[in-house]
Formats: C-alpha cells, sequence, structure tokens
C-alpha cells in the first residue's frame, strides 16, 4: 500500500487520477487496505460498500479513458455519516429504531455526490440520532480519535471524523446541529465545514433539529472542502429551506489574496475559560493571518451572555420529530440519555420556544450588523482538546465545565446564526492533540472563509500532520 497516496488530500488525488498516474481503482482498494488495518481499533464505520465502490472506481476510470470527465470528484473514494438516506442501503442514524432501515431513494447530496463521479465508500458511526458530541454509541459501539483511542473524536459525525483523519476517506459529509461537522474536525486535526442555512439540501437528511440543521464536508484541506460543497451546493424544491441564491464558483477564488481583509476576535465566551494551550495555538493561528497581512481587530460579540437560554429550540425540535415513535413501542428502543433528552423537550413551554427564536432573531439582525465592519470572525474552534472517552466534565483553564457544554459553547452560536463557518487545524498540544482554528463569515459568503482556511494552509502545516501509527495498531 502506497502510505503516501493514502495521506494525500482529495485536490492532489483528483489530479492524479485525471492525469492517469494513479488509478481510482487502485486508490479505492487502498482505502480499503488501510480500513482493514485501522478501523477494528477506530470503529469508525457502521457499513462499508467494499464491491459497490470498487465496481464504481473501475467504472470511474473506464470513463476517463473514454474521454467522460464528472469534475474533480471523478473516481474519488469517500465516505458519508449514516445519517443521509441511501438508496438500498442501510441508514440507520446511529439508532436501533432505524437499524433496518433500506430508504427507497438517496438524499440529495448523495445524489449530487455520485453525479459529479465521487465513490461511496460505505457509511459512518455517530451519535444515535445526532443527539450527542462524542459519539459514544450505544448500539454500534464507541468511535475512538486516531490521535488517541482512549479519547472520543467528537461528534455528533465522529465516525467521519476520525474515518478522514485516519486515512480511510479522502472526504466525508456531515451534520451540524450544534457543532456537529467542526466538532470532530477540530478534535481529529482535519477541516470542517458548516456552510450557511439554506445553502445545501437536507432532504433525505434524519433531522435532528430542522431550523439548526446544516450539512456539510470534513476534509484534510479548504480545498478540498470547496470541492464537495460545489458538488452539493444549491437550491432543492424538496427542502423548503433550500436557498434559491446562486452557487458561487468556489474554486475560482479560493487563491485570491487576503491582505485587504478585516478579520474580528470576539473575546467572550469564546475564550475564557479555555485550556491555556488551545488558547496559544489559536492566538499563534491568527498571527498567522496578521503576517499574511490581514487586519486584526479585537470586537465584541452580540448577546453573547444569552446564548445558553436558546437551548429549548434544539430539545423542542428534536421531541417534535420524535413524537411519534415516542409514543409508541419504539420508545423502549431509545437510549435512556436519548429519551431522556427528548421527555425534557416534549415538556418545554411554547412560550419558552417562541421566545429563544425571538432572541435567536434579534442576535442574527445584531450580528449582521458586526459584519458591516469586519470580513470574518476567527477564534479558537474549542477550548478544550480531545476528551477522554466516559469523561463527563473537564477542568478547562481551573474551571469544570460538563463535556457536552465545552464541545458546543464555541460552535452552537453559528448554527442558531445560520452564518459559514470552518474550522482548521492550528497546532497541536504537548500530548500532540490537535487543536482548531474557527473561521467564520456572513451568510452565503462560504467563497471568503475557505479562502482565509486556505491562505493559512498555504503556510502552515498542520494540515499534513498524521495520527501516530501505534494510535491505529
Amino acid at each position: 500500500m502506497e502510505e503516501e497516496r493514502v495521506g494525500l488530500s482529495l485536490a492532489e488525488l483528483s489530479r492524479r487520477i485525471h492525469s492517469g498516474e494513479v488509478a481510482s481503482l487502485h486508490a479505492t482498494e487502498e482505502i480499503f487496505e488501510t480500513i482493514a488495518h485501522k478501523d477494528d481499533t477506530l470503529n469508525s464505520f457502521v457499513t462499508l460498500l467494499r464491491d459497490q465502490a470498487l465496481q464504481a472506481s473501475e467504472a470511474a476510470d473506464h470513463m476517463l479513458r473514454a474521454g467522460q470527465d464528472l469534475g474533480p470528484l471523478h473516481g474519488v473514494p469517500i465516505n458519508v455519516k449514516d445519517i443521509f438516506a441511501t438508496k438500498g442501503i442501510r441508514t440507520t442514524a446511529g439508532s436501533k429504531i432505524l437499524g433496518e432501515w433500506v430508504p427507497d431513494e438517496d438524499a440529495t447530496v448523495i445524489t449530487r455526490l455520485l453525479r459529479a463521479g465521487a465513490l461511496l465508500v460505505g457509511k459512518t458511526n455517530m451519535h444515535e440520532f445526532a443527539f450527542g458530541v462524542t459519539t459514544e454509541n450505544p448500539f454500534y459501539g464507541v468511535t475512538r480519535n486516531p490521535w488517541d483511542p482512549e479519547r472520543v473524536p467528537g461528534g455528533s459525525s465522529g465516525g467521519s471524523g476520525a474515518s478522514v483523519a485516519a486515512g480511510m476517506g479522502y472526504a466525508t459529509l456531515g451534520t451540524d446541529t450544534g457543532g456537529s461537522i467542526r466538532i470532530p474536525a477540530a478534535l481529529c486535526g482535519i477541516v470542517g465545514l458548516k456552510p450557511t442555512y439554506g445553502r445545501v439540501s437536507r432532504h433525505g437528511v434524519v433531522p435532528l433539529a430542522w431550523s439548526l440543521d446544516h450539512v456539510g464536508p470534513l476534509t484534510r484541506t479548504a480545498e478540498d472542502a470547496a470541492i464537495v460543497l460545489q458538488a452539493i451546493a444549491g437550491h432543492d424544491t424538496k427542502d423548503p429551506a433550500s436557498s434559491r441564491r446562486p452557487v458561487d464558483d468556489y474554486l475560482a477564488t479560493i487563491n485570491d489574496p487576503i491582505d485587504r481583509l478585516t478579520i474580528g476576535v470576539p473575546a467572550e465566551p469564546f475564550w475564557d475559560p479555555i485550556q491555556p494551550e488551545v488558547a496559544s495555538a489559536a492566538r499563534a493561528g491568527i498571527d498567522v493571518l496578521k503576517g499574511l497581512g490581514v487586519t486584526v481587530v479585537e470586537v465584541e460579540f452580540p448577546w453573547a451572555d444569552q446564548l445558553p437560554s436558546l437551548q429549548p429550540i434544539i430539545l423542542s425540535e428534536a421531541a417534535a420529530y420524535h413524537h411519534h415513535w415516542l409514543q409508541g413501542p419504539e420508545a423502549a428502543d431509545y437510549s435512556l440519555q436519548l429519551k431522556t433528552g427528548l421527555m425534557q423537550g416534549a415538556i418545554i413551554p411554547a412560550v419558552d420556544y417562541v421566545n429563544a427564536q425571538r432572541l435567536r432573531g434579534d442576535l442574527r439582525s445584531d450580528a449582521r450588523d458586526l459584519f458591516w465592519r469586519i470580513d470574518a470572525l476567527a477564534m479558537p474552534a474549542l477550548p478544550i482538546v480531545a476528551p477522554k472517552i466516559g469523561q463527563s466534565r473537564l477542568d478547562v483553564g481551573g474551571t469544570e465545565l460538563e463535556t457536552t457544554r465545552a464541545l458546543t459553547r464555541n460552535m452552537s452560536p453559528f448554527n442558531l446564526l445560520g452564518f459559514p463557518a470552518l474550522t482548521v487545524p492550528c497546532g497541536f498540544d504537548s500530548q500532540e492533540l490537535p487543536v482548531g482554528l474557527q473561521i467564520a463569515g456572513r451568510p452565503f459568503e462560504e467563497n471568503l472563509i475557505l479562502r482565509i482556511g486556505h491562505a493559512y494552509q498555504q503556510v502552515t502545516d498542520w494540515h499534513k500532520w498524521r495520527p501516530p501509527g501505534d494510535a491505529t495498531a
């Protein structure tokens, strides 16, 4: 197996496939060799599609030889979180309730990926019904972090994050309701992009909270994320929240300079409390942006002290989706943790839900005003590195926090806003655990935050680091 090739970015593999240097079939075979070597330890996958993927890769090679090119994803092996409906393929959403569900159609994003030439390797493990941030799944097992198998990869898209970090796919799709794309990306040392709400269709995606759910890629580089987003973005009549706004050409601007941009760095609540080594790595990342000519200013993030009061939204909407199962025999098939959370959501007064949505509207309005003065925001992706499996409380810079709160604090504001946010690796702590930098932008300006992330990765090499071999042996 060519270890160097398994560590390539999607963009570089695509260039080699299109030049004829690498066959899609060989690249796909190598991915399955890597999975065979590593996934007994990591448990990233719920379902593998070896025969289907190998047949598709042979067809992709034949098409290229015949002059048929579907674009940058042509012949590239990827995987997806097991929350996306896949025609004829079991889709569990990490649950017992849907353990035997075989959809009769693909989710819109799956259709678009396949039309763009991508090859589906498998479906990745996740937190039960996406209701959690660690991927400690009671039905399909715990997914482990490639950098330290005693630690979580984050969630709810933990299998997706671990798979890309460990070289078991060149990209993957996740969902993000309170940070569930960006959390695994930060904890696993890869890139995660939550697009603007409505930029990517959610049709065929098992929901957690309809007004907060986002679909996006986890990749090795910002350039790779741009390639995947290009394939999946755009209006979908099957998703009522899908935007009709035209889709940008993300690769066309990704190499544009960033020296005329102004980036705001908010203080509360993103930096306090925080683990000191995480703060140091994030500040060093912001200094790199300064070195690229970016103007950095301190800003106040609106309504920061009122964000926790918005929790009724996710709990109420999740309870509404699960209501029919909670009233039937399926109620016995939930884990105790999830069932408890859903029942809490079911008794939240309607006035609390409405007031939370009102406050959310105020936050969005104030944030738009903030973005008149800046082009983007930069901050630590998370205040911590990956916690250990089963660790429910953490010491964060001398303050004790619940693990869930620590992992969502810097993430959830951008779900509430619906603004795009990108996480890129910006360093490691003394235990060689990854640290992420988060870059957030105006609605539908994914091209700009991808450009910033790409510029950062051109002068740093954190995204090239790979987990130690003994961590997955």
